[in-house]
């Protein structure tokens, strides 16, 4: 996989090249904020696909890989519960979450608020937690790409045409998007020479970086698939 980043040109010689390879080309913005595109590899590359499929086909390994999930985001195995319980369980530990996220950076907090007709129209650490959650997406959606995993099928996420992606990105909401929202917040209110949304996109561009996010991001989907299988 080849990262291509802003200003780059790239020649009809090197989409052959790759192709022939079975190398994906991925057009990403600045530091990997932002994924514009992914160049399709050849059939070669479906095992990954292939599993993710019939596990999501059959009822029993599809619930199997949601409770790993969730045991991934919570921290806790349930083996026994319904999706519908682990959903409002997890929900309640959010909600815990971001109260004491903020406390640690000290940031005012009056609670998640997400107007999806006007995201930039609530206050700074939501408007933080939108942009934060925009670059994990883009994020999962390399690694998704990286991994020629399915999109639109994911295990908790249903409705979505990028189902699978925000399964992914919501995997590392408390481990990269809220520390990344929270940090910026307090970046913006200390300084204010930029806009929240440039703040938020250089924490995570440094964030995934250091912390090697989009490689960790590879390799649980990996461990999903080839443990449910």
């Amino acid at each position: 996989m080849i990262l291509l980043g802003p200003g780059t040109s790239v020649t009809h010689d090197v989409f052959r090249l790759t192709a022939s390879h079975g190398t994906a080309l991925i057009a990403i913005g600045e530091d990997g904020v932002r994924m514009y595109s992914a160049q399709p590899l050849g059939p070669d590359w479906s095992a990954l696909a292939r599993k993710q499929t019939a596990l999501w086909a059959d009822n029993e390994s599809r619930l199997y890989i949601a409770r790993d999930m969730y045991a991934r985001r919570m921290g806790e195995i349930y083996p026994n519960e319904e999706i519908a319980v682990l959903r409002g369980m997890e929900g309640a530990r959010a909600r815990e979450t971001y109260f004491l996220m903020a406390r640690k950076y000290g940031i005012p907090w009056k609670g998640r608020i997400y107007d999806r007709k006007n995201p930039e129209g609530t206050d700074i650490p939501n408007q933080a937690l939108n942009h934060a959650a925009t670059v994990a997406y883009a994020a999962a959606s390399i690694a998704v790409a990286a991994t020629r995993t399915i999109p639109q099928i994911g295990f908790i996420h249903e409705d979505s045409g990028q189902a699978f992606v925000l399964d992914i990105a919501d995997l590392f909401r408390d481990t990269f998007t809220l520390p990344v929202a929270f940090g910026a917040s307090k970046e913006y209110f200390r300084e204010q020479s930029v806009s929240i949304e440039r703040q938020v996109r250089k924490f995570a561009g440094v964030t995934l970086k250091r912390r090697k996010i989009i490689p960790k991001m590879i390799d649980v989907i990996k461990e999903l698939l080839e443990d449910g299988a």
